[in-house]
């Protein structure tokens, strides 16, 4: 649209729409039938998968990868720097060559509440849902839903993004109560709970 930002070499896919005050920068890649919002910023090199949606303000600082399907909600930052600092410790100002930026991994379909914010290094698995205001410290497993300060997982979100319900005759199953899909919850190597897609009715 009018008044966005696109680099030269940023790649936009076709039927993704750029709205104003939008930043895109160098190298950019944007896949298929993306939105980017008004006042949103993708990073030099910042990789979004088709069908994903950046929406107004959203700040997507490189070297991020997102998904294809991934929802972004307004206000969101994906941070970039472990120890920010403007000067080093001699008072000069930090320049881009003077830190090492590392990134955010959002994997498809996974969705980032208004306001959320996620500290890098970390992953969002698949299908995941950050709540609004949420601060993502740690790793989210596909399909968790995570909320807080710092966030924890406190459910699990099928593909339609409705809470699952435990099925009370088959312990460790969940279905959506949207879809009927059901899931099963498993234990991780790492001892941590993780869940799987089993079927669609």
């Amino acid at each position: 649209m009018e008044g966005a930002q696109v680099a030269e070499d940023a790649v936009v896919g076709d039927g993704t729409t750029v709205w104003e005050l939008a930043q895109v920068r160098e190298g950019a890649v944007l896949g298929e039938d993306c939105v980017v919002g008004r006042g949103a910023y993708v990073g030099p090199g910042v990789r979004v998968g088709a069908r994903s949606k950046l929406q107004n303000h959203a700040l997507v600082y490189e070297p991020a990868r997102l998904g294809e399907g991934v929802f972004v909600g307004p206000a969101v930052v994906l941070t970039n720097d472990r120890t920010p600092r403007a000067v080093d410790t001699g008072g000069a100002l930090k320049r881009a060559g003077d830190w090492e930026a590392v990134g955010v991994t959002v994997a498809d379909g996974a969705s980032l509440g208004a306001r959320s914010v996620c500290v890098a290094p970390v992953r969002v698995g698949r299908w995941a849902m950050v709540a609004a205001g949420a601060v993502v410290t740690a790793d989210v497993p596909d399909f968790a839903l995570v909320v807080g300060v710092p966030a924890r997982r406190v459910g699990w979100v099928g593909r339609a993004g409705a809470r699952l319900l435990p099925d009370l005759e088959a312990p460790g199953l969940w279905e959506c109560p949207e879809t009927g899909e059901r899931y099963e919850e498993r234990v991780a190597p790492d001892g941590s709970a993780v869940l799987g897609h089993v079927d669609a009715p």
